[in-house]
């Protein structure tokens, strides 16, 4: 690698999005981590910095289309280019409640934050990794969005992770031919704020595919579903 590869993590004040960070930050990256909440995202990134790596805190609502444009605007202005943006930030909402019951403000919530934002955050920055000719999209989904083990229940969540694989198919279509990889995966039931107590897997375990599909090479695989670095069903 010949320059410092930038990155943009959403989510990145706790849980998946931290480690994922701090994982990409001991590679070399320089990794902007974006939070919704300034004084926690501040706190993780100095964590991260504390380590030697070179992380920073940016203000990012990923609800907020004028949000998601000015961050990426600043990376850019920075930096004349964006690298890799792993799509991580993420609601769960409706674990307890069946589908049969589920409300639409609940669905149309968790759709906003799980779907609609990777998709307006990919927008934003696609245009700049065709000018670099480089460019790593993470999408984290869940083997809740797979329709070849669909179950009852988590409707929301669901239907959400499934319309996340979805745009991850249809970007890696409209950008076939470039160097810009695309992927969706999941990390598993992970023990983080989100995962509960009960998770059997450690945030470090969750992160390790993200962070493998982050730094893909140039003839890595693209429009794919993976858990632990393998392809797994849609």
């Amino acid at each position: 690698m010949s320059q410092q590869r930038i990155a943009l993590v959403t989510g990145a004040n706790r849980g998946l999005g931290f480690e994922i960070s701090r994982q990409l930050g001991s590679l070399g990256i320089k990794v902007y981590m974006g939070s919704r909440d300034e004084l926690k995202g501040l706190d993780a990134a100095r964590r991260i910095q504390e380590e030697g790596h070179d992380a920073l805190f940016i203000q990012l609502d990923v609800n907020d289309h004028a949000s998601i444009d000015k961050a990426v605007e600043h990376i850019y202005d920075q930096h004349k280019r964006l690298d890799i943006l792993v799509n991580n930030a993420g609601i769960f909402l409706d674990k307890t409640v069946p589908g049969l019951k589920v409300g639409l403000d609940t669905i149309r919530e968790t759709m906003e934050t799980n779907a609609y934002a990777p998709l307006l955050l990919s927008q934003a920055v696609i245009p700049i990794m065709r000018i670099s000719g480089y460019g790593r999209i993470v999408n984290m989904s869940s083997g809740l969005g797979q329709l070849s083990e669909m179950g009852g229940g988590f409707t929301a969540y669901r239907i959400s992770k499934t319309a996340l694989n979805t745009i991850t198919r249809v970007l890696t279509a409209e950008t076939a031919g470039t160097n810009i990889l695309i992927n969706t995966m999941d990390p598993g039931w992970v023990h983080t704020d989100m995962g509960g107590k009960e998770a059997p897997r450690t945030p470090e375990e969750g992160a390790a595919t993200a962070v493998w599909l982050a730094t893909l090479p140039d003839d890595g695989p693209r429009g794919k579903f993976f858990r632990d670095n393998r392809p797994i069903p849609w």
